[in-house]
C-alpha cells in the first residue's frame, strides 16, 4: 500500500472538504480513516478519489505494524467528537486526546508531518481573549468537555515541546458542504435553510447578557473552503510549525447572519428569538474572534471570504440542490 497522506476523520466535514482539494490539486495517494457508524456520513466518500479507506479503531492497531505504512509523508489528524454537548468524559479523553497522542507519537517516531485539529471551543467565555499565543495556552478555561479534551492534548504538545515540529489549528465557526451528518452539531445555516423554507423565518437565541441584544452575539464564522487552504497551506511547508487560529479574524453577529440568508434566499428577512435551551446556560460563547496575527506572521497571507460570499455559495452551490454539488465531475472510489 503507496500511501502518501493520511487524513483521519476523512469522511467528517472538514476531512471531507480537505480531501476533495487534495484530489483537485492531482493528490489521490491517501488513506482514509474515519468510524462510519449508522448515520449517513459515508455519503460524504462518495466523489473522492483515495487509495484506501481503514476504520478508527483498525487504524490504531494498524499503524503500528511494521512496514505497513512507511510511504506516508503527511497525517492530516481531524477525527475527533466535536460535539460541545456530549458528556460522557471518557469517551472525550480516549477519542480527542489519548488517540491523538498515539498519532502524533507515530507521526514524530518516524519524521512525519502532523497536522492536527484543535478547536477555538479551548477559548472558553473569551475572557482571555483569542490569542494564540504558547503564553496564553496553558491558561485557557474551556467551558465543555469537548473544548477541554482538545485543551488537554494543546497543553500536552505544549508541556513536551512538540510545537516546533507540529502544526495545530484552532477553527473557529467553519461551515459550508458536506456537514450534513452533524446533526444538533451543524451551522445554524444548514439548519435554518430548512427553517426558511418550512416557516419562512430563522430562530436565534435570546440574549441573556445585557451587553448584548438578541441576535447580536457574535461569532467568527469561516467558510469551510478557507479552513482548507490554511490546513493545506501548512502542508507545503514543513519548516513551519505551531499552535495557530483558523478563523476568519472578524466577528459578525448572528442577525449578520440571518440577514445574508435570506438576501441569498431571495426572501424578506424574518428572525424570532427563542429561549436558550437550559444545557446551553452558563456555557454560551457570546463573543468569539481569531487574533490571526500570529499566522500571518509566519507568512499566511489569504483574505477570508466574507460571511455574504460564503452564505451565497453555500446556498446556491449546494443547499438548493438538496445538499449535494450541482454538477458532479469526479468518480468515486468503491471503499472496502
Amino acid at each position: 500500500m503507496e500511501i502518501e497522506i493520511i487524513v483521519t476523520g476523512g469522511a467528517g466535514f472538514i476531512g471531507r472538504n480537505l480531501v476533495a482539494e487534495l484530489n483537485r490539486r492531482g493528490r489521490e495517494a491517501i488513506l482514509v480513516v474515519d468510524s462510519l457508524g449508522v448515520d449517513e456520513k459515508w455519503r460524504n466518500l462518495v466523489g473522492l478519489r483515495y487509495e484506501d479507506y481503514m476504520d478508527k479503531a483498525l487504524f490504531r492497531e494498524a499503524m503500528w505494524q511494521q512496514g505497513l505504512l512507511d510511504e506516508v509523508a503527511v497525517v492530516f489528524h481531524l477525527g475527533a467528537c466535536s460535539s460541545t454537548t456530549e458528556t460522557d468524559a471518557n469517551y472525550l479523553v480516549d477519542n480527542n486526546y489519548a488517540y491523538s497522542r498515539e498519532v502524533c507519537t507515530w507521526c514524530l517516531e518516524r519524521g512525519v508531518r502532523f497536522i492536527y485539529a484543535s478547536s477555538a471551543a479551548t477559548y472558553g467565555d473569551g475572557s482571555l481573549g483569542y490569542s494564540d499565543s504558547d503564553d496564553v495556552t496553558p491558561m485557557l478555561e474551556p467551558l465543555n468537555m469537548y473544548g477541554y479534551s482538545k485543551q488537554m492534548f494543546d497543553l500536552w504538545a505544549l508541556q513536551n515541546g512538540l510545537f516546533d515540529g507540529i502544526v495545530g489549528l484552532k477553527y473557529f465557526n467553519v461551515y459550508g458542504p458536506h456537514e450534513d451528518h452533524k446533526s444538533d452539531m451543524r451551522s445554524v445555516i444548514n439548519k435554518a435553510y430548512s427553517q426558511i423554507l418550512d416557516m419562512g423565518e430563522i430562530q436565534l437565541f435570546e440574549s441573556h447578557r445585557p451587553e448584548y441584544g438578541d441576535g447580536e452575539q457574535k461569532r467568527d464564522f469561516m467558510w469551510v473552503n478557507d479552513a482548507v487552504e490554511q490546513t493545506l497551506w501548512f502542508l507545503e511547508r514543513p519548516d513551519v510549525s505551531g499552535l495557530f487560529n483558523c478563523g476568519s479574524g472578524t466577528a459578525r453577529t448572528w442577525n449578520d447572519l440571518a440577514r445574508a440568508m435570506f438576501v441569498a434566499m431571495n426572501r424578506k428577512a424574518a428572525i424570532r428569538y427563542i429561549g436558550m435551551p437550559g444545557n446551553l446556560a452558563g456555557k454560551y460563547q457570546y463573543f468569539t474572534e481569531a487574533d490571526m496575527r500570529k499566522v500571518r506572521a509566519v507568512g499566511y497571507t489569504a483574505a477570508p471570504t466574507s460571511l455574504e460570499e460564503g452564505i451565497r455559495q453555500y446556498i446556491e452551490n449546494f443547499l438548493v440542490h438538496g445538499g449535494a454539488p450541482p454538477t458532479k465531475t469526479s468518480r468515486s472510489h468503491p471503499a472496502p
